[in-house]
């Protein structure tokens, strides 16, 4: 179909290009020929001048007879100073003065192409007037000759013809050619595009070494695909994230569920030996843990999407302060520099710090450190458990959702798996980061923030 189409649009341009070298032949053939025409008639009239002037030499020799012959012209007329024809060509004998319009007065001497004369029907003539002066008055010598046709000759029109047909074939090849050249990468761009279109091979057209429009566009359209393709792979990417975290949260539901309802159906088979109480407290359990997953979800939902987050100063020092004032399994020891601010959401910094330290109780031996300080113009919070650690080929595992170690699996098998998850997303929310840095012992979770500028706060969304 590209091909059929590049065709067309070259036959189209071979067309135009031939109708209008036509069209130009055309018009400087029309001036070429005018030139021509005046040059021959001139050259004509000469002549006709010079056969003339033998005329009038025999008028001022007195040796004029009634009837003159000259073959090389058409016709003389000599007229005396009465107006009456005196001499003539055997064709124009018995006729009177077949013109009056030359010479002009005041002028001797007269050319004119006259057409439809009495002697001469249907045809023009290049007539030339020579005046003679004598004794007697003024005697006029006519000679006429047949006008030169408006192509001058066949030969010159042939001629002519056959340069405008060389002309327009020249044209019509030449432009057929060079559009051709134009349109190849264009068509190598359009059966890859189809390709492409088709699942076949990588986003990339062909890019013509020729540097033009064409090799801009080529490069342009990569650069488009580039950036499709990587959309896709984002796409796919999300997708697949989307379906083993959809697998994860399928399995992670489950277990609660399925706890609950083995722990009762034991005790419905056998009532009379279960211990009921221990059936509650059993499906209380699992049901804060449910409870605790599908808020966890809700939370994580609401980050992906996006949710407007309320930019307003939080004091993180502060805020530290009184969370670690909560009373913990594990003693938290503080390190808090006044005057640490920044911009964001209180609710949502104080969850990142709750989630890190429920981390951190659940990894430490005896003890957590939090510190807070400003560094860079920025505000940073580190949790600092003197528990095993992490491998630092598993730094960044902990944080994909559903992720929990085997030493995390063996301490507290009621984790969710999503708490570091929703810490990392709050730090995104908010322009900043959380990682897991070295540490002489335990894992070393560090938050980095802007600090808040009083010059220019941030607005409220």
């Amino acid at each position: 179909m590209s091909i059929r189409s590049g065709r067309s649009l070259r036959t189209r341009l071979a067309l135009f290009a031939g109708i209008a070298m036509v069209l130009l032949n055309t018009v400087v053939s029309a001036f070429v020929l005018y030139g021509i025409r005046g040059e021959v008639v001139d050259i004509r009239a000469h002549d006709v001048t010079g056969m003339a002037m033998k005329v009038l030499l025999m008028v001022k020799r007195n040796r004029l007879s009634p009837v003159v012959r000259f073959n090389e012209l058409d016709g003389i007329q000599v007229v005396d100073p009465a107006g009456r024809v005196v001499s003539s060509t055997p064709n124009l004998a018995g006729l009177p003065r077949l013109t009056t319009a030359i010479p002009h007065r005041d002028q001797p001497n007269g050319v004119a192409e006259l057409c439809d004369l009495p002697g001469f029907p249907g045809r023009c003539q290049i007539v030339v007037a020579l005046t003679a002066f004598e004794p007697d008055g003024e005697w006029i010598v006519y000679a006429f000759d047949p006008a030169v046709p408006w192509y001058v000759s066949a030969g010159v029109i042939i001629f002519q013809l056959c340069i405008s047909a060389i002309l327009a074939t020249v044209a019509w090849f030449g432009v057929s050619r060079v559009v051709a050249r134009t349109l190849a990468p264009v068509d190598g761009i359009t059966r890859r595009l189809a390709e492409i279109s088709a699942g076949g091979g990588g986003m990339r057209v062909p890019v013509p070494e020729s540097d033009n429009e064409i090799k801009a566009l080529a490069e342009t359209g990569n650069k488009t695909l580039e950036r499709l393709e990587a959309a896709m792979e984002q796409q796919r990417a999300a997708m697949e994230q989307q379906r083993r975290f959809a697998a994860d949260a399928s399995h992670d539901l489950r277990s609660p569920i399925t706890a609950m309802r083995t722990e009762v159906e034991d005790a419905t088979l056998h009532p009379e030996d279960a211990d009921w109480g221990q059936v509650g407290d059993v499906v209380l359990a699992n049901l804060d843990r449910l409870q605790a997953i599908v808020t966890d979800l809700l939370t994580l939902t609401k980050l992906d999407a996006g949710a407007p987050v309320r930019h307003a100063p939080v004091d993180l020092s502060e805020l530290v302060t009184t969370e670690t004032g909560r009373p913990r399994a594990k003693r938290v020891v503080t390190d808090v520099r006044e005057g640490v601010v920044v911009t964001g959401d209180r609710l949502q910094l104080a969850r990142l710090l709750t989630n890190l330290l429920d981390n951190a109780e659940r990894h430490a031996e005896t003890r957590i450190a939090v510190t807070v300080r400003r560094e860079d113009g920025q505000a940073v919070l580190e949790v600092l458990d003197d528990g095993a650690g992490i491998a630092p080929d598993q730094r960044e595992i902990v944080f994909q959702r559903f992720t929990r170690l085997d030493a995390a699996r063996n301490r507290d098998a009621g984790g969710t798996g999503l708490g570091l998850p929703i810490a990392r997303e709050i730090a995104r929310a908010h322009g900043g980061t959380l990682t897991i840095e070295d540490s002489g012992t335990g894992a070393r979770f560090v938050l980095r923030i802007r600090t808040h500028s009083t010059e220019n706060p941030s607005p409220e969304c």
